[in-house]
């Protein structure tokens, strides 16, 4: 059964850089501990793109970001000294607990041009892990297991799905992962958690016998759901138990606000140190209420 349908909304990056964001929603901000989630792109990058494009340094505490890729390529650089691209099927597993900060350049759009499609999910962190120590890894191939068959392609990002466990390290229970299906191809939607949602990165599918369009997430209720994909179609199905009440303030998030008002005061007072290798500028604390106001999405 869906429960909701959330529509992404369009949000500038600056630098001419659009995303579909979906979640935080004012309705929903959570899918068990899923609490952010961006559509970027689909973008065409010129060869010679100016660098204003590019995601400057800036900072994060309390979560792990998971950046996925359909098309397209970036570069992370952080400040415990990974360096490390992403193309397409791979995943950067940044985990910020008590303080991380990094860039995403697009290089390669600069070189020769780029045509950029992903998506980055933010996961909070259970309480006991929100200050743990920041971390990166970076997987592909054999750490993202896939199986395939009856039209559906599919690739487990994180967490344990379809019989699979990937080989990214999480804090709560979860599952994360990308189907490819032809058109009239029959998928189901992993149950045993909590919280689950589906999210139509391109195509059209049936859910509940009624038509659904790329740029919706279905938050899904309990029992068993499938999906029939009307046209060749990607979606992301995620999803886990949930974590507790977050708030958000810019790129934080914490259990406390108190801690999202330190974070912020830190990294106006440049206590948070910059990637090594990506240290001449970065994005400035955004204009605006400071994080002892309500949290907004």
């Amino acid at each position: 059964m869906v429960e909701m349908v959330i529509e992404q909304r369009r949000r500038s990056l600056g630098g001419g850089f659009e995303v579909g964001r979906v979640l935080p929603f004012a309705r929903r901000r959570m899918v068990g501990p899923f609490i952010f989630f961006d559509h970027m792109g689909p973008l065409d990058l010129a060869a010679g793109v100016d660098r204003s494009v590019d995601v400057r340094p800036h900072p994060h505490i309390g979560l792990s970001t998971v950046t996925y890729l359909f098309a397209g390529e970036m570069v992370h650089r952080d400040s415990i000294g990974c360096t490390q691209a992403i193309r397409p099927r791979e995943v950067n597993w940044m985990t910020a607990g008590s303080g991380i900060t990094h860039s995403e350049r697009f290089e390669r759009a600069r070189a020769v041009g780029d045509h950029l499609h992903g998506i980055q999910a933010w996961v909070a962190l259970p309480k006991e892990f929100e200050e743990t120590d920041p971390a990166f890894s970076h997987h592909a191939g054999s750490d993202l297991p896939q199986w395939s068959g009856g039209g559906v392609e599919g690739r487990l990002i994180a967490g344990s799905a379809y019989g699979l466990t990937a080989g990214v390290a999480t804090h709560s229970p979860l599952f994360y992962a990308h189907l490819d299906m032809q058109a009239g191809a029959v998928a189901e939607i992993p149950s045993g958690h909590a919280e689950r949602a589906l999210y139509l990165a391109t195509g059209a599918a049936e859910v509940g016998g009624q038509r659904y369009a790329a740029g919706q997430m279905l938050v899904l209720g309990a029992g068993d759901s499938r999906m029939r994909a009307l046209e060749p179609t990607s979606a992301m199905v995620l999803g886990g138990e949930p974590v507790g009440e977050r708030f958000i303030y810019w790129n934080f998030v914490s259990s406390s606000k108190e801690r999202l008002a330190q974070a912020a005061a830190d990294w106006e007072a440049g206590r948070m140190k910059l990637p090594d290798a990506d240290d001449q500028e970065f994005i400035p604390l955004p204009d605006g209420p400071r994080p002892d106001a309500p949290a907004m999405s």
